[in-house]
């Protein structure tokens, strides 16, 4: 088994760096079945000067850089599969910051599941902890809000190669933000993947403090996953992706009270969330902020429907 760590980035060059330094600190015992691994970055257009610094650099002895213009992660990530030297895929993100037993948890789930399976049929799905501490990321403690019951997400994710191949990779129409992973997802099931939690390969998912300024470019980031959840919808229109990318008329009544239709928003409830953050609580700003962003969310779903010409989802 050679793993291949897949990793695509756009302007992410602070974080980057402890991303492939956790990588480097990967000890694999002898009695493993891994062979090795290299690390793929997959540079997608940055403009914060990654290339030419991963271009200088000597620190990272297992990285690769591969470069595109900036088409998105979907595309980044085909790029990557296509040029690794790997039999196993590992997905990550460029703002993921790994233990040192990352790679040995993955290896041994994946040796023991196919064994007691009888086959390869099966990806492992690490566990991924939000923190907004950039100095020690890794010292953030599990919380409620990391669980993820999500099928197949690229944030921690091993795999053998030829099911991506087989499944089709990642489809490159999803160029705004999100869904890309879980659309893939949906194939590699009806493929009869299955999914195995190896809760053993931590990855810290890092992101900067929240902020009111923040605020513009995560409702943007709603809207456009909105649109992408129709793609998403029109690929695969069965009721488990509605309830995904939140079309149903459950989502439309739970936001739009928890919102008062609306008018808990951005401006009204920009007080509290500064009080907040002032109170040393960022994360439960965020979390406050969530009833006006699935508002928006659930808006730009159903405005991107009523785009392609159809009569809104009830």
């Amino acid at each position: 088994m050679f793993f291949s760590i897949v990793i695509p980035t756009y302007n992410r060059r602070p974080i980057l760096e402890k991303c492939l330094t956790a990588l480097e600190q990967q000890p694999l015992p002898e009695n493993t079945a891994v062979d090795g691994y290299e690390v793929v970055v997959v540079d997608d257009g940055s403009t914060d000067g990654t290339v030419a610094w991963l271009q200088q650099t000597e620190a990272f002895p297992h990285v690769r850089l591969v470069e595109q213009d900036h088409q998105g992660p979907a595309a980044a990530r085909n790029l990557g599969i296509a040029t690794a030297k790997g039999d196993t895929i590992i997905f990550i993100d460029s703002d993921l910051v790994v233990t040192p037993d990352f790679l040995r948890a993955h290896s041994e789930t994946l040796q023991q599941e196919a064994k007691h399976l009888g086959s390869d049929r099966l990806f492992t799905y690490g566990r991924v902890i939000n923190t907004c501490n950039f100095e020690e990321p890794t010292a953030e403690p599990f919380k409620v809000t990391d669980f993820s019951a999500a099928y197949f997400a690229t944030g921690n994710v091993a795999i053998a190669r030829h099911w991506l191949e087989k499944a089709g990779a990642f489809d490159t129409r999803f160029q705004l933000y999100g869904w890309e992973d879980l659309e893939l997802g949906v194939r590699l099931k009806q493929l009869g993947l299955k999914l195995v939690k190896c809760p053993e390969a931590v990855g810290y998912h890092w992101h900067p403090p929240f902020a009111l300024d923040q605020i513009p470019s995560l409702i943007d980031k709603e809207i456009q996953r909105g649109r992408m959840g129709v793609l998403f919808y029109q690929k695969h229109p069965t009721w488990d992706v509605r309830m995904m990318i939140q079309m149903t008329w459950l989502h439309r009544v739970l936001w739009g009270l928890l919102s008062l239709g609306g008018r808990l928003n951005e401006r009204s409830l920009a007080p509290l969330l500064q009080w907040l953050i002032n109170q040393g609580k960022p994360q439960l700003a965020l979390e406050v902020a969530r009833v006006f962003l699935n508002w928006y969310n659930v808006q730009g779903v159903y405005a991107a429907y009523r785009e392609m010409g159809r009569s809104p989802l009830t």
